[in-house]
């Protein structure tokens, strides 16, 4: 199965957590593939059967600047080869923001609902205040994230 893994990040921690997963999910058989700035079009070259986005939050509760341009294109034409994949979100954040906590990753998973990407597993939230390690955190996740696309 081929899975295209997309990063927003600030200061390369999702990126770092994006190329994790990336290297996990090879070891279990499948086609990752993994781009940090990338285009519905470079995507949709690879013909992803799954997605897996990977983001930070900036500012209040916004998306990263090198997300904002793919998903203001995906927003804008919400396209049908979207449609029933199955995808999930892995969210870094920081809990000392309250209600903004997060909050990029709640974005893309309201996207992906508009999309008609089926979310095959809740978002997860790492905490920047409660780990330091995200990739090692995020590793339990991914490997159900792994096991969901395999049902």
């Amino acid at each position: 199965m081929k899975v295209a893994i997309i990063s927003g990040s600030v200061y390369g921690t999702a990126e770092e957590v994006a190329r994790h997963a990336q290297g996990l999910l090879k070891a279990q058989g499948f086609d990752a593939w993994h781009a940090a700035r990338t285009t519905q079009q470079d995507i949709e070259g690879f013909a992803p059967e799954a997605v897996l986005v990977v983001t930070s939050t900036t500012g209040m509760g916004e998306l990263p600047d090198n997300l904002m341009p793919l998903y203001s294109t995906l927003r804008d034409t919400l396209p049908a080869a979207w449609r029933g994949l199955p995808g999930a979100v892995l969210a870094l954040g920081d809990s000392s923001y309250g209600d903004t906590y997060c909050g990029g990753g709640e974005q893309v998973r309201e996207l992906f609902a508009e999309m008609g990407v089926r979310e095959v597993l809740p978002m997860l939230r790492l905490d920047a205040s409660e780990t330091v390690t995200p990739e090692a955190d995020a590793e339990p996740w991914l490997a159900e994230f792994a096991q969901a696309l395999r049902t």
